[in-house]
């Protein structure tokens, strides 16, 4: 009997179940979109009931793929968009409020307030981030303020919060688990990585009680089993990882040193430090990579807010193109970006800016500029953005020699030798792509023992292709001088 391994990547834009085989193989994948929703200017929210109801589908999907193909699913492992916060109701199960993503700036003033009252080095210190209202306790903060009956809930002890893998767990088990794993946790601004607890602390500072908080368990770990009501039959939870630590996973960067980059809707790169943390003083994060059998390895971690959400805006606000895939054809039919400059700080600008009120900026227009140099910038940005993060990487000591990628954005071939031509290192892109849904699979197979050790899923790894930087260091360096004053423009607001 074959045997499989789902996986459920939930993201920024959709929800999806992916079948993959004991060697890493994708057998099967179904995805479904969800709504976005813009409220208030630099206000992100999802539904969470959407985006339970999308998971239950694409999870019925793959499971009715597994049985056509008479096979035996050992397990499920679950990677999901990180610092996106939900509370809700123990007793009911009923959310309190909309999801509030990790794009959201709406605590941007708070977290002023905070580094005005010197908080910003203790809270830096014991969590390995920055003040910023990209990370969840700002935005339990916030709903605990502003919707009534989530701190009277929270005051009877009938508020639970989570990101969106407790959220799942918790449904998928009908209530039974409340736990996260320790990535997930680590990018809270509220979890002490070098405890590996929450921070009492901090805690006290955002006025958030410790019983709404999820137990928080290894990677690879027992996270309770899906109810049969929902998946056929009961089905065993073993591997949870943030999807950007997931991605690190599925790269097989478990060497210190080892660099991945992943380009979805923001872009984020994770440099794996081993047991050692490595505090930036360039305005990278530091963050637990994972935690295996209670020992953790720690990464530094540059996040890019806008990437691939930069080409839905040309795509659904612009009206650019019909499809994503529509632009290598666009960036190969020009010579040159023409000075054109896209800074796509849309929500803000993350590492190593950090500016949350900074806002787009388009320069270097000139009559001539039409949809395809505009195009040809918002894709550009995402490389110029990386370049910055590397940048800031090699100030700390660190020098990214290979980088490997994935994410929908390096199918673009384009892109790939940009990208490789602006960082001036080599980029290795793998054959499997679904890379942040490979890594919570193998965490999942290596809790029930499919893999003995991360030594035996490294051999799952393989290179697809490789891009090689090609471009003349003057080129380089006119372009990105180009970038630094475009960047400029935009931290003046």
């Amino acid at each position: 009997m074959k045997k499989f391994i789902i996986s459920i990547d939930a993201g920024t834009t959709s929800n999806r179940a992916i079948l993959f085989d004991l060697k890493g193989k994708l057998i099967f994948s179904s995805q479904k979109e969800f709504t976005q929703f813009f409220p208030k200017s630099g206000w992100v929210e999802h539904n969470p009931e959407e985006i339970w109801s999308t998971t239950r589908k694409v999870l019925k999907d793959v499971i009715a793929k597994a049985n056509r193909l008479k096979g035996q699913i050992l397990t499920i492992g679950i990677t999901n968009q990180r610092e996106t916060t939900v509370l809700w109701d123990k007793k009911t199960g009923k959310v309190v409020y909309k999801a509030i993503v990790w794009q959201d700036r709406r605590q941007a003033e708070y977290c002023k307030k905070l580094k005005k009252q010197n908080k910003e080095t203790l809270i830096f210190n014991k969590t390995g981030l920055p003040i910023d209202s990209y990370f969840s306790g700002t935005k339990i903060k916030w709903i605990l303020d502003n919707v009534p009956i989530a701190r009277k809930l929270m005051n009877k002890k009938q508020l639970l919060f989570g990101t969106i893998d407790s959220f799942l767990i918790w449904r998928l088990t009908k209530g039974k688990v409340h736990a996260t794993d320790a990535t997930n946790a680590s990018r809270t601004m509220i979890y002490n990585i070098s405890s590996n607890k929450w921070d009492d602390s901090i805690l006290k500072i955002l006025r958030i009680k410790k019983h709404i908080l999820p137990e928080v368990k290894d990677c690879a770990d027992n996270y309770g089993s899906t109810h049969s009501s929902i998946t056929g039959k009961s089905i065993p939870i073993t591997g949870v990882v943030g999807d950007q630590q997931s991605a690190s996973i599925g790269q097989c960067c478990f060497e210190p040193g080892s660099l991945k980059s992943t380009y979805g809707t923001g872009a984020f790169a994770l440099l794996n430090t081993g047991t050692k943390k490595i505090y930036s003083k360039n305005r990278l994060l530091t963050t637990i990579a994972y935690r295996i059998n209670g020992k953790t390895t720690y990464a530094m971690e540059g996040s890019i807010f806008i990437a691939g959400a930069g080409v839905q805006w040309l795509r659904d606000r612009m009206k650019f193109f019909k499809k994503a895939n529509e632009t290598e054809k666009i960036l190969n039919s020009l010579k040159d970006n023409k000075d054109v400059y896209l800074v796509p700080a849309f929500t803000g600008m993350g590492a190593p800016y950090w500016n949350q009120n900074s806002r787009g900026v388009l320069s270097g227009l000139t009559r001539d500029t039409g949809p395809k140099e505009i195009v040809r910038a918002t894709i550009e940005s995402v490389a110029y953005q990386t370049y910055d993060l590397f940048e800031a990487m090699k100030h700390d000591g660190l020098r990214p020699r290979v980088v490997k990628v994935d994410g929908g954005m390096v199918m673009n071939n384009w892109f790939s030798q940009f990208l490789s031509d602006v960082v001036n290192v080599k980029v290795f892109r793998p054959k499997v792509h679904e890379t942040t849904a490979l890594g919570a699979a193998f965490m999942a197979g290596l809790k029930i023992g499919v893999y003995r050790s991360l030594k035996d899923i490294s051999k799952n790894w393989s290179l697809e292709k490789k891009f090689t930087p090609k471009m003349k260091n003057k080129t380089r360096k006119a372009l990105i001088n180009g970038w630094i004053k475009a960047v400029n423009r935009a931290l003046i607001i």
